[in-house]
């Protein structure tokens, strides 16, 4: 017996809102990966990391509230909490890989397409360990072809936000990826949804293990948006970002002024990047080696 599914109970809330923090996690974590390329003193590792984490916690985020949406009428669902923590952890894992190969060898086009491929067929794979976290009165069955065009818009998508983590600079047109990287991953996890057709067991009834989406997925959701908010504070109130490099060092320029400094300047830098040493400040004194007095 074929169950009656639908994938949006909620109307357009559940997906909007998937969409909305698919955009966020792309958009924080292109503007994280720009600045671990834009300053050499900047500790890459950890914006590297920050944006790895943002992008993957902005895809299964995506992917759990538009599940919210999901139904099968004839059934209660109930989610394995398990294979749902291990959705999110291969979220981040698999881009965390892709953005690490671009962050270090840059993008040529065989780092992109290897790095792309495995982080595609990554966040495929966290779709479909969520799907499999579902439990119901019943089996999911899958359309062959329709899981492959999804699987390969992850690939495409996962390809299209690495080439543009690291050719894209400025903020407006890192916002325009952003918007597009949220429709391609939006648009492949309801490409996967709509090959799910689902085979009843008999009567109707419910199953006896797992939690409701209610009580798990919400609950859950609820780490992965405080991160991707305070991965927001951490981008807001970095001056390079908020600025760009032509700004940033004009502003500082304009603070100093033309005449001769015998103090070294106020460090402003961020989360990830370290301090001036005090040795460095005998750069500034009157007459040291190298320093051009006015």
């Amino acid at each position: 017996m074929q169950g009656t599914v639908d994938g949006f109970s909620y109307g357009t809330v559940t997906p909007v809102t998937a969409y909305v923090m698919a955009c966020l996690g792309a958009a924080l974590g292109l503007r994280c990966i720009t600045r671990s390329l834009r300053n050499d003193k900047s500790w890459k590792p950890g914006w590297l990391a920050l944006g790895a984490a943002s992008i993957g916690c902005g895809i299964w985020t995506m992917h759990f509230i538009a599940m919210i949406g999901f139904q099968v009428e004839e059934s209660r669902i109930r989610y394995d909490v398990g294979l749902t923590v291990l959705s999110l952890a291969v979220a981040i894992a698999v881009v965390g890989i892709g953005v690490l190969a671009v962050g270090y060898r840059g993008a040529s086009t065989t780092t992109l397409v290897i790095a792309g491929t495995f982080t595609g067929l990554g966040v495929a794979a966290m779709h479909y360990i969520g799907m499999a976290a579902i439990r119901l009165n019943g089996s999911l069955r899958y359309e062959v072809r329709t899981v492959a065009l999804s699987v390969l818009i992850a690939v495409v998508a996962a390809t299209a936000a690495l080439w543009a983590a690291v050719a894209i600079r400025g903020f407006l047109t890192s916002l325009a990826a952003s918007l597009v990287m949220g429709v391609a991953v939006t648009g492949m996890h309801y490409t996967g949804m709509a090959a799910v057709s689902v085979h009843l067991h008999g009567a109707a009834g419910s199953p006896d293990v797992g939690d409701s989406a209610h009580s798990l997925l919400l609950p859950m959701l609820i780490g992965p948006v405080l991160f991707l908010a305070l991965a927001g504070v951490v981008v807001m109130f970095d001056p390079m970002l908020v600025l760009g490099d032509g700004d940033w060092n004009r502003t500082a320029s304009r603070r100093r002024g033309p005449g001769p400094r015998t103090e070294p300047p106020a460090w402003s830098g961020s989360a990830f990047e370290a301090p001036p040493k005090a040795t460095d400040r005998r750069a500034y004194e009157p007459g040291a080696p190298g320093r051009r007095n006015g």
